[in-house]
């Protein structure tokens, strides 16, 4: 170990001399606005917080953490758990916010401090579009290290498969751009495990010419032929058509009568990749389902169709995540019976329909490979009372196990606080070992941990 560092000790003065960016302790100010994040019961509080100028800020933050063995964690729009390092070094990306447009090759470098909001919003002066999520308060970094399921998923594919290049901090230090060409094997682990190999500082995407959709709300009432039918519907439909459909039970809202309100609702999000004839053709078997509570689908501009959920920390939920080939009309019928029986201040579920471009993709292409499952589902039991977390965790656990049915899946960038238990589930047997061999070339030290990690070895 260098004479510079002392193990165990975070070396805030070394950082303060040598980074550009800004480096913030606990009483400086603006250091309690870096720790915001956007689920609550986090109270992690890292010693130190590194907001770079640049990718060689982010190489000192690291260096640091190795030479010392602190806790390392690297944050931008504040939506992971693993965000804050109890008393560790924070490399906070929001700091990195550059942003190249190239219209004529429909492509953009992004820093990773960016939010998927901040870039939907630039490119769609270009009339260009890339799909994220459903959030425009996420980071770029995060969201696409881990796949990107959103909007345009089943016309365009996930987030990764419009990665074209990425610059990265590697566990060394070394400062890398790595593409189908220039390191290949670490270019492939990013798109899908990318937290477990180093600090992405840009990334370089491939656009696609979009400028409005036909979108918003349809909101039905949740019985279990109705999420069946939406369920069998989003499969059969054309890929511009992705969708996201939330089981709970009705609040006081203007799009919910008032005496559905504590009724089951299926409240779907509608994003038809196109216009006109064609859209109200590909909705309308949606629509006939049965007669919507409200229909607030229209012609938007693509960036409109994201609610600022903001980072507030009023969240706390028990959740789960977890893929399924079908759901039939039993496992509707216990996902109503569990929303009625949860004791949670609200219990929902999601599910995601999948397949499109994001089925077309080989398995093996990217290290997300869950390319062959139809749906994910996420369970989360909102709560306020601290002293029901195991009963609420316990809900979300008991239900996944039984509508998994013994066939494991999960999505990385959903796995909270059993991801230990459960990072297994998020990636098939050949691509962890292949995982777990790039991880002992990159970071055989294991100093990228404080996330749904990929251990070297068994030690």
């Amino acid at each position: 170990m260098s004479e510079r560092f002392q193990a165990g000790s975070v070396p805030v003065a070394w950082l303060r001399e040598n980074v550009a960016g800004r480096v913030l302790e606990p009483a400086d100010a603006g250091f309690d606005e870096a720790c915001a994040v956007f689920m609550g019961g986090m109270d992690q509080r890292p010693a130190v917080i590194v907001q770079p100028a640049d990718a060689h800020d982010v190489a000192k933050g690291v260096v640091a953490a190795r030479e010392t063995g602190v806790p390392l964690a690297v944050k931008s729009g504040g939506h992971s758990p693993f965000a804050l390092p109890d008393g560790g070094i924070l490399i906070h990306v929001t700091s990195l916010r550059d942003l190249e447009i190239d219209t004529e090759t429909r492509t953009v470098w992004a820093g990773s401090g960016l939010t998927t909001g901040e870039v939907t919003a630039a490119v769609h002066e270009h009339g260009l579009v890339l799909g994220f999520g459903d959030t425009d308060t996420v980071g770029i970094g995060g969201i696409t290290l881990g796949g990107g399921i959103g909007y345009l998923a089943r016309k365009y594919g996930l987030t990764i498969d419009h990665l074209l290049a990425a610059e990265i901090v590697t566990a060394d230090g070394e400062i890398r751009v790595v593409d189908e060409e220039s390191d290949p094997e670490l270019f492939w682990a990013i798109r899908g495990a990318g937290a477990n190999f180093g600090v992405v500082t840009r990334f370089r995407f491939r656009l696609q010419e979009l400028s409005t959709v036909y979108a918003g709300l349809l909101v039905l009432p949740a019985t279990p032929e109705t999420i069946t039918e939406y369920c069998e519907l989003s499969l059969a439909a054309p890929d511009e058509l992705t969708s996201i459909g939330n089981i709970f039970l009705g609040i006081p809202a203007p799009f919910i009568p008032e005496d559905k309100v504590g009724t089951p609702v299926l409240m779907v999000m509608m994003v038809y990749a196109g216009e006109g004839e064609v859209a109200e053709r590909a909705l309308a078997p949606f629509r006939g389902i049965t007669t919507p509570l409200a229909d607030m689908i229209a012609q938007v501009p693509y960036p409109a169709i994201f609610p600022n959920k903001g980072i507030n920390g009023d969240h706390i939920a028990a959740d789960s995540n977890f893929y399924l080939d079908e759901i039939a009309i039993a496992d509707a019928k216990l996902l109503l019976e569990q929303i009625e029986q949860s004791t949670a201040d609200m219990a929902a579920v999601q599910i995601r329909p999948l397949g499109g471009a994001t089925a077309r993709v080989p398995q093996d292409a990217t290290a997300y490979a869950h390319r062959d499952r139809n749906f994910m589902v996420h369970l989360a039991a909102f709560y306020s009372d601290l002293s029901t977390a195991d009963e609420h965790h316990r809900w979300a656990t008991d239900l996944t196990v039984t509508l998994q049915k013994g066939v494991p899946g999960v999505y990385v960038n959903f796995l909270r606080g059993d991801s230990a238990a459960r990072i297994r589930e998020a990636y098939p047997p050949a691509t962890w070992e292949r995982l777990r061999a790039a991880k002992r070339t990159y970071d055989p030290g294991n100093l990228f941990r404080l996330n749904s990690n990929i251990p070297p070895s068994d030690g």
